[in-house]
């Protein structure tokens, strides 16, 4: 069936098609037409085309200029908002500024401080200008296409100073520089060396289980059927040598007056050279309540305080009555032997003639205080598992650590006694000793609890007497070394390993290459300084270093940019040792903060059953009963002083020089270099703003 046309649709194309003819026809050029039906209805929809399209587009123009303006709108706010942000950080930094110029201006510096500060300060100023004129070149393209002095083109006056640089800097400055790095790099490889032997030196003794062997055992009777009662037990002194320690006289007393040890055949001194009357009173108290109980114990105090400690045991040493003893054994304040140490000690000298000393190892009651105490146990963990035990074993010779030991009474006498010549008395007395022939033992299973510096500023004074006594020393000593009469491979030890190369090399090429060499040679890019000596080689001493502390593994990269950071205590320390600067004679008492309990002596006595740890807690309240008042007054007198953070001028003088040598090796694209002197930049910030150590209100 077809389907039936379209008529209406027909009709509707024809009328269109005639109106489209009539459009394009002259006379449709004077207007549309308005009559007709038809004629209307065909034109609305034309029109209606015509007159749609541009409103369409007026819509779109109104709706971007709207657009538009909500952008600018939105740009200016986010302006403001910016502006008003640095404006606030420009007002905070100015206002950091002038607190920091006031927090150094009001720090005391001594004369070696403020020289190697003048110099930092001028390594600064010279990296900022350097780093101004690398941007320029930069922003130049001349690190592309560097101009040349001898080109024949038309150099312009900044053009020309570049090139004058590149050429000075080629010809004069790398060449010196480079020899200095080369040198800073042996000595670096030769210490490296001897990092390798002494690790290799311990684990050979723990393989083989190398240990000393005393001669008697207290514990055992059969080793003391051979004289009657407690004449087995030879005379022992025990000397306290302490200055206004008010937290922790307490502890060092009590774990000494516990000792497992005969009354009668012990003597404790404890020398006091406090300043302050109520800390005297509180110690004199303490002292007289161990008196009432049986114990023999005196009290010393010097009315003129010279020679500091080395002072402090030549006066005790001087009393008639020590005429009767054999040995002695010294504890500083903070530490708490524990009941049998003079037990594990004593046995060592019997049969040992020629046996000076016996060194125990120090353990850390806060070690995991903060991250301040963490850095430091990895360094004495070191110090006592590694290098003491090592030199203990293999050659009889070792620093004294001036504490926690016990000492043969003759032989102090017979290389002259305390000397007040240093602020290391201990290892002056150790090395006269050791040049008299005499030998030292090591004992890495005795441990006696201490307490290490929490605050940055007690670390930083200690470190600096550490650093700046052995140089003293060594000034003073060097031609007895060479008279002495010792072997020529003990002369041979002394002045090369145990002074030059672990007390003036360590911290001289560690500040210099790290802290002056590298920075310089980005700025000054034909003297360089290889990766391996940045990165590889001090990352696997690093890792040596933790090995007698395992826990410590998560803060190796710490350790690592922490020790490059105390270099500068270090070597400024070494240096006004060695030319005599007045700050190599200060003696600084290290604060501590009493964090030892009676927890501690505690857990010593799990072994025996004395009747004095039963009854130590009583002794303790009796003890602070009769001085409650005074010691609420003091400890509200030091809660109302509020610590504030120091800051360290010379610390962020090369946190700064580091930071900007970071930036010059980004513009380098020099990977590894730029990351380390970036940490390292960051770790010098941080310890300069004093913000590693005890927490602060």
């Amino acid at each position: 069936m077809s389907r039936a046309p379209n008529r209406e649709f027909q009709e509707w194309w024809n009328k269109q098609r005639e109106r489209s003819l009539d459009l394009s026809s002259p006379s449709s050029a004077d207007g549309p037409s308005t009559s007709g039906g038809g004629g209307g209805g065909g034109g609305g929809p034309l029109l209606a085309v015509e007159i749609r399209t541009p409103r369409s587009d007026q819509a779109v123009e109104k709706s971007r200029a709207r657009s538009a303006r909500q952008l600018s709108w939105v740009c200016l706010l986010r302006f403001q908002q910016i502006a008003s942000l640095l404006a606030s950080a420009a007002g905070s930094f100015l206002s950091v500024l002038r607190t920091a110029n006031r927090r150094i201006a009001a720090s005391p510096a001594d004369s070696s401080s403020s020289r190697l500060y003048r110099i930092i300060r001028f390594f600064l100023i010279l990296v900022l200008v350097l780093l101004g004129f690398e941007l320029l070149a930069y922003s130049k393209g001349w690190h592309f296409s560097p101009p040349s002095v001898g080109s024949k083109e038309v150099l312009g006056f900044v053009e020309l100073v570049y090139a004058n640089w590149l050429e000075i800097r080629a010809t004069y400055l790398a060449p010196p520089l480079q020899s200095l790095t080369n040198v800073c790099i042996v000595l670096f490889l030769i210490q490296s060396v001897d990092r390798v032997v002494l690790v290799l030196g311990c684990i050979w003794i723990k393989i083989k289980g190398i240990k000393p062997v005393a001669s008697a055992d207290y514990e055992k009777k059969e080793d003391l059927e051979s004289e009657s009662g407690d004449e087995a037990y030879p005379m022992v002194l025990v000397q306290i040598p302490m200055c206004n320690e008010r937290e922790v006289y307490q502890q060092s007393i009590a774990a000494v007056c516990i000792q497992d040890w005969p009354r009668e055949r012990m003597l404790v001194q404890v020398l006091d050279d406090s300043d302050d009357l109520d800390v005297q009173l509180l110690i004199k108290s303490e002292v007289q309540k161990w008196q009432q109980r049986g114990i023999r114990i005196v009290y010393r105090h010097r009315l003129i305080r010279t020679g500091y400690k080395a002072g402090n045991l030549k006066s005790a040493m001087s009393c008639d009555y020590v005429k009767d003893y054999e040995f002695v054994a010294i504890f500083d304040a903070d530490f708490q032997p524990g009941p049998d140490f003079l037990k594990k000690t004593i046995p060592y000298f019997k049969g040992n003639d020629d046996l000076a000393l016996v060194q125990t190892r120090w353990a850390f009651v806060n070690k995991d205080e903060n991250l301040l105490t963490r850095l430091q146990n990895i360094n004495l963990s070191f110090h006592f598992e590694v290098e003491q035990q090592v030199n203990g074993v293999f050659i009889n010779f070792f620093g004294f650590n001036g504490t926690a030991g016990v000492w043969r009474i003759k032989a102090l006498e017979e290389c002259g006694g305390w000397l007040e010549r240093t602020t290391v008395e201990d290892m002056d007395i150790a090395v006269r000793a050791h040049l008299c022939g005499w030998k030292f033992i090591y004992l890495n299973d005795v441990k006696c609890l201490c307490e290490l510096p929490e605050s940055y500023e007690a670390y930083k004074k200690q470190q600096h007497r550490w650093h700046s006594g052995p140089m003293q020393l060594f000034r003073l000593c060097f031609f007895d070394i060479i008279r002495s009469k010792v072997s020529l491979a003990k002369k041979a030890n002394l002045i090369f390993l145990f002074f030059l190369l672990r007390k003036l090399i360590l911290p001289f090429y560690s500040f210099t290459l790290f802290c002056i060499i590298l920075p310089l040679t980005m700025f000054l890019p034909e003297a360089q300084l290889p990766a391996w000596v940045v990165c590889y080689v001090p990352g696997v001493m690093s890792i040596l270093n933790i090995l007698p502390a395992p826990r410590s593994f998560p803060f190796i990269v710490p350790y690592l940019l922490f020790e490059n950071t105390m270099s500068v205590t270090k070597f400024n320390a070494m240096i006004s040792g060695l030319f005599k600067f007045g700050s190599s004679y200060e003696w600084i008492v290290t604060k501590k903060l009493g964090r030892s309990s009676e927890a501690d002596l505690l857990t010593f006595g799990e072994k025996g059953s004395d009747p004095l740890l039963e009854t130590s807690n009583l002794h303790r309240s009796s003890s602070e009963s009769g001085l409650a008042e005074l010691n609420k007054m003091e400890m509200t007198k030091k809660a109302g002083k509020l610590r504030r953070n120091r800051l360290y001028r010379k610390e962020l003088g090369l946190a700064f020089i580091l930071l900007t040598a970071a930036v010059r090796s980004l513009l380098s694209a020099q990977g590894i270099h730029f990351y380390f002197l970036l940490f390292q930049g960051i770790s010098f910030l941080v310890v300069g703003l004093d913000l590693i150590g005890e927490q602060v209100s």
